[in-house]
């Protein structure tokens, strides 16, 4: 859940907490570390019991709440990340996947041009 949401959901309520939330900049000492250090992996923008208000959608339900990092599965973590397609050689997934977009950017370029 994201911090917009975590915070319209705390408005909502009428409750104005303040919390920490992730941040993607890097700190100042992490930038002259060494490059084969392990990055931490990202905390969640919501505390741990943060009722999730939109979630629950189901009559007389209780409420979800949210849930402390160490119970996610990892893989949630890294589901924002941008694929990497490995290269497998001519006609393959990768070189398909780079001409439909070529020809997605060609046509919006000729419909553009079109409109002038």
């Amino acid at each position: 859940m994201s911090l917009y949401n975590c915070l319209r959901c705390t408005q909502r309520a009428g409750v104005r907490q303040f919390f920490q939330c992730r941040s993607y900049s890097v700190p100042a000492r992490a930038q002259n570390a060494a490059p084969n250090s392990q990055t931490p992996t990202p905390k969640s923008s919501c505390p741990a019991d943060t009722v999730l208000t939109g979630l629950n959608y189901l009559k007389n339900q209780p409420p979800v709440l949210a849930l402390p990092d160490e119970e996610y599965p990892p893989w949630l973590w890294a589901i924002l990340k941008p694929k990497e397609l490995e290269d497998d050689g001519p006609g393959g997934r990768k070189e398909r996947l780079e001409r439909r977009r070529e020809n997605k950017q060609r046509i919006r370029e000729r419909n553009f041009m079109s409109t002038q």
